[in-house]
């Protein structure tokens, strides 16, 4: 009597099924929900406005000074990402497991065709939406706040690297991962609506959260792609490249702009 030996996987085929989205997996379960969502969105906003007592105002007619403009910009956003890691380490099995930090090469692979879409989508969207509304109420808020204004060298790559990788790793964190994993956390019908309701939800609140009426819609364009990236892959990695590509031409023109080479 013989044994049938397993076939190898054909070169270029997933080597396990874990490799599938589509294919359901189990993971330890967590104990945080919207509850530990709600609570890093208030340290986002709380340490946004300690930042901004903490700076002081600057004096009358001056613009604010490049170091609060850093400060204001990165340390709230990477405080809430701190927030959120550490409850995934204190209520569930870490960031790994609970954000789906675990990351692929076929990971990256999306994240950069999603982010070249979402360039493509962010660069229509945005033409239309200067069309409409005008140069003036087009920038964004951090552009408003450094537009036609020099830094050093040193604070402008600063800035550059948080706007292009840092910023959407901790954003990221915050909507894809921990706001994602609170919604497929929900009792639902399967898998698919969980994360079907997941990436809407996350898609709108992302928009939502920048706190820019006006570029609502634009956002919501520039989410879509980021958010269908994390969708396909089932992890975290895929729209944190997304996130990046789409984030890379803006940080360049912000980057040549602040040291005066060009004028975004």
């Amino acid at each position: 009597m013989t044994t049938s030996q397993p076939r190898e996987p054909l070169p270029g085929t997933p080597d396990a099924a874990e490799e599938l989205v589509s294919v359901p997996r189990e993971f330890p379960p967590h104990r945080w929900g919207f509850g530990a969502f709600l609570l890093v969105e208030v340290v986002l906003l709380a340490s946004a406005a300690f930042v901004s007592v903490l700076v002081g105002d600057p004096a009358p007619g001056q613009p604010l000074p490049i170091r609060t403009v850093l400060l204001g910009t990165m340390l709230p956003t990477m405080i809430a990402a701190g927030v959120a890691v550490l409850v995934t380490c204190l209520r569930g099995n870490g960031p790994v497991i609970d954000l789906r930090l675990k990351w692929r090469w076929s990971d990256v692979k999306a994240g950069l065709k999603f982010g070249l879409l979402g360039l493509v989508l962010t660069s229509l969207g945005a033409y239309v939406w200067t069309e409409a509304v005008g140069n003036a109420d087009a920038t964004s808020a951090i552009s408003a706040l450094i537009d036609d204004r020099k830094m050093s060298v040193s604070a402008a790559v600063v800035m550059f690297v948080y706007l292009w990788l840092a910023g959407p790793i901790c954003e990221e964190i915050i909507y894809r991962g921990l706001l994602w994993g609170a919604v497929e956390r929900l009792q639902w019908r399967s898998e698919r609506w969980g994360r079907v309701a997941a990436f809407l939800l996350s898609t709108a609140v992302f928009a939502a959260s920048h706190l820019e009426p006006l570029r609502t819609t634009l956002l919501l364009v520039i989410a879509v792609p980021i958010g269908l990236a994390r969708f396909a892959t089932g992890r975290l990695a895929g729209s944190v490249v997304a996130h990046s590509v789409n984030n890379f031409l803006p940080a360049v023109a912000i980057l040549l702009g602040a040291l005066g080479v060009s004028s975004f």
